[in-house]
């Protein structure tokens, strides 16, 4: 047990304070989440819930009990904690697509006081496709369209979704050793980016998936039927489409080895063209320079401002994480509306009460005589 107070908080005690505060004011629920960079994101999940009578307040557990970014450990430290009063929320990563076969996953799964962002990460979120033309907006302020975004993560998707279903077939059956995260992302790498011919290395990931399921096939002979049948579910039971994979990979990958290196590209591109504009514009020199500072002081940097995208409110992934809170939300307020109407039966102090006409009907009827 922790000496600190918060090392021991659970959803009583978060209850128990929430009690000790007068009528009127604004229940608490706990949120813990596994990093620093969770933290922005949960609250955009969670504060449109937020009214006169409840808010969140999103936090990380102790240091001393939790090693950052660790899922496992988070959910084994507040296992016995959550409640109507205290949440975990947590990346799905592949424990989403387990579907329970793991503790880990059935722990997620399973626990009404746990979410997830169904999508592998937050990461994966922050790189949804149909915002990330604002993002490079905003960091380059120039709206001239490179590249369709949208279409390459679909065509990027469509090319390793035959390999990624073969990733998840693996870790279904324990049996990820032969094939595991760290190797489907060794093949899916981009290997180079080139804004002139965008989807070249789309069409080099593509063989490479094509060979790579080739050789998995000629050692899984008899795995066609349930390959297929994962397909299958992966599609129509878990919003898994060959043109959304982007979503359910590693989410730093993603983030790391193919949005960013595409959007650092056409950004540059994009900042180079309006500084070449400022120059062909500038009536003398010092125009020139003092339009130019102003535009570099004006522009941001893409990994940053890529970790601040909010695009992916208009994701279903997202909105299927609010649809978890709204229905954790109404079950909890349909249990706090249940618990009054069993208080009525509580005063028992009636029979008291008539007790005082029989002791003086006794005693008038000793006083008679």
């Amino acid at each position: 047990m922790g000496s600190r107070l918060r090392d021991n908080i659970t959803s009583g005690y978060v209850e128990a304070a929430n009690r000790l505060n007068s009528k009127k004011s604004r229940r608490r629920i706990a949120a813990y989440v596994e990093s620093y960079d969770d933290v922005f994101f949960w609250r955009t999940v969670l504060s449109p819930f937020e009214d006169e009578t409840r808010y969140f307040e999103v936090m990380l557990p102790s240091h001393k009990r939790l090693e950052r970014g660790k899922k496992s450990v988070l959910m084994n430290l507040l296992a016995t904690k959550t409640g109507r009063d205290l949440i975990c929320c947590v990346d799905a990563d592949y424990d989403y697509l387990l579907k329970g076969i793991t503790s880990t996953s059935r722990q997620m799964l399973s626990s009404p006081y746990v979410f997830h962002t169904y999508a592998y990460s937050i990461e994966n979120l922050q790189c949804y496709a149909p915002s990330l033309h604002n993002v490079v907006v905003a960091t380059t302020l120039n709206d001239h369209q490179l590249i369709d975004f949208e279409a390459f993560l679909s065509m990027f998707s469509e090319a390793i979704f035959p390999l990624f279903v073969w990733s998840i077939w693996h870790y279904r059956r324990g049996i990820y050793g032969q094939f595991t995260i760290t190797d489907f992302c060794k093949v899916i790498e981009l290997g180079g980016f080139r804004v002139d011919d965008p989807y070249a290395c789309i069409r080099r990931v593509k063989h490479k998936c094509y060979v790579k399921v080739g050789e998995l096939q000629r050692k899984n002979p008899n795995a066609k039927e349930s390959y297929l049948a994962l397909k299958r579910e992966l599609q129509e039971e878990m919003g898994v489409t060959p043109q959304t994979t982007y979503l359910y990979i590693q989410g730093h990958h993603l983030f790391d080895k193919v949005v960013v290196l595409m959007l650092s590209k056409v950004s540059r591109l994009l900042v180079a063209d309006r500084e070449l504009e400022i120059k062909r514009q500038s009536v003398h020199s010092t125009q020139m320079r003092n339009e130019l500072s102003c535009y570099s002081h004006s522009t941001q940097d893409i990994e940053q401002m890529l970790k601040k995208n909010m695009g992916y409110m208009m994701a279903p992934e997202f909105r299927r994480i609010q649809k978890d809170i709204e229905r954790f939300l109404n079950e909890k307020e349909e249990t706090t509306q249940e618990s009054p109407e069993a208080e009525p039966e509580a005063p028992k102090a009636k029979p008291k009460r008539e007790k005082k006409p029989t002791i003086q009907t006794e005693k008038a009827e000793v006083n008679e005589p």
